[in-house]
């Protein structure tokens, strides 16, 4: 299957637009786990993200397994729970190194801006979410063709 059938074939794009809804959904929760992490405790961006991105995991593989690919039955829960857990854990691979480059420089460059109110929106605030939004879009496209082709590859 070719990313064209995914435009062309009606099934193929309902499940393309349910995997991105969900994508969403994760991104939610991601950087919602990911704020609350930063706001609450002492963890650094590169710490919280890990663990927001474990919280974002487990909603994506429920939401995946049983709304976006329910004809995938042929395939034992576990065994794709490890598939995409490995896919996730490869994003989550990408991803790291993505922020821990990424934040210090946005940091400096926000840092930079004098306009910022004090309070909530600080230059932390905003290198943390800029360098997570860059990330997150990067492993998006890793997770999905990734998933698509041998996580869930016993759906026609």
């Amino acid at each position: 299957m070719t990313r064209v059938s995914v435009l062309a074939n009606p099934r193929e794009r309902t499940r393309f637009l349910r995997f991105a809804f969900v994508g969403i959904v994760g991104a939610v929760v991601d950087f919602g786990t990911f704020n609350l992490l930063i706001a609450f405790t002492r963890l650094t961006p590169v710490w919280a993200s890990i663990f927001s991105f474990i919280a974002a995991i487990l909603s994506n593989f429920t939401w995946n397994r049983y709304w976006t690919y329910p004809d995938s039955r042929t395939k034992p829960v576990g065994q794709q729970m490890v598939q995409f857990t490995v896919v996730s854990v490869v994003g989550l691979l990408i991803r790291t190194p993505i922020i821990a480059i990424l934040e210090p420089v946005f940091q400096r460059l926000f840092g930079l801006l004098s306009f910022l109110p004090a309070g909530f929106i600080t230059a932390e605030f905003l290198a943390g979410n800029l360098a997570l939004a860059v990330a997150v879009i990067v492993v998006m496209f890793w997770n999905f063709f990734v998933n698509r082709y041998w996580t869930y590859s016993d759906i026609e």
